[in-house]
């Protein structure tokens, strides 16, 4: 079942403001003015009219409840729509990079600020790069949120052959690095043929900047030398769209199957892993910096 927690949020802060709000303006003022009236009666001790005046001026519950609550749903509320925002790496294909367990932030700026819920782009701050490892919603299922590598951009030609990447007609140049070592895939798959290798895309930075220092964005995937490379083929991404793949790049439901990310998909950049729970805490990867 879907669980659409913006949406929550939203609700539980409009809700909760709007309470406060309409008791600020029309019912506190009663309340104070009986208080005060309370307070000039005659006839009583200052105690009394004290006592009588503060149980006047107490808050209904779900006014209390509201006032406490909002400013705490509206922080949550900024921070998740237009900060940072949590997930959880559910898969293993983003691997070696992202293992499961991994508790991830990513920045929801990075590609424009944008409305919680509706998605929509008000103001731009920036595009997805060439090598990003990004969160979009899934154009199949837009109620479920992915995560994978930007491989190609708008107007670029991807293919992927016999287990080799080319950007637009050039080959992405990797080397090997070492037999994977680190833990298996969910599916308890035997990871003893994995290779780990340094991929080493072309910078869209550096193709409009010769002067750039980091012509290439390098990061690691995953082969595994017993299985046959997948879903192969040429691909055109069209304008407004995406080519993305996983790091485990015999073991991920990509572009190469379901086709392009549409810009509206964009969720934002993944930068940070600030937890990993798989049975127990992983110290080692707490505060990793996502490349």
């Amino acid at each position: 079942m879907y669980f659409n927690l913006a949406l929550l949020l939203v609700v539980l802060t409009a809700v909760s403001g709007f309470v406060w709000l309409i008791d600020h303006l029309f019912f506190f003022p009663k309340r104070r003015r009986r208080a005060q009236a309370i307070e000039s009666l005659g006839g009583l001790d200052a105690d009394e009219r004290t006592a009588r005046a503060t149980k006047v001026m107490n808050e209904p519950v779900a006014v209390e409840y509201a006032r406490s609550f909002f400013p705490v749903l509206l922080l949550i509320l900024i921070f998740r729509s237009f900060i940072a925002e949590p997930f959880k790496i559910p898969s293993g294909s983003m691997m070696p990079t992202l293992l499961v367990g991994d508790f991830i932030l990513v920045s929801k700026f990075s590609y424009g600020i944008r409305l919680p819920v509706l998605n929509t782009r008000i103001f731009a701050t920036g595009e997805p790069k060439r090598g990003d490892v990004f969160v979009f919603r899934f154009p199949e299922d837009p109620s479920q949120d992915y995560i994978k590598r930007v491989i190609g951009l708008p107007g670029d030609e991807i293919s992927y052959r016999n287990k080799t990447l080319f950007v637009n007609g050039e080959q992405v140049p990797n080397k090997y690095f070492g037999p994977y070592t680190g833990p298996s895939e969910p599916s308890g798959r035997n990871m003893s043929g994995a290779q780990e290798q340094v991929e080493s895309l072309p910078n869209s930075v550096a193709a409009v900047n010769d002067k750039s220092p980091n012509p290439t964005i390098d990061h690691h995937i995953l082969l595994m030398a017993d299985v046959l490379s997948g879903r192969e083929g040429s691909w055109h991404v069209p304008e407004g769209h995406y080519f993305a793949m996983g790091d485990n790049r015999d073991n991920s439901l990509d572009s190469r199957f379901w086709g392009f990310v549409p810009e509206e998909n964009l969720v934002g950049r993944a930068f940070l892993i600030w937890m990993n729970w798989s049975g127990g805490i992983d110290f080692g990867r707490i505060g990793t910096i996502i490349k």
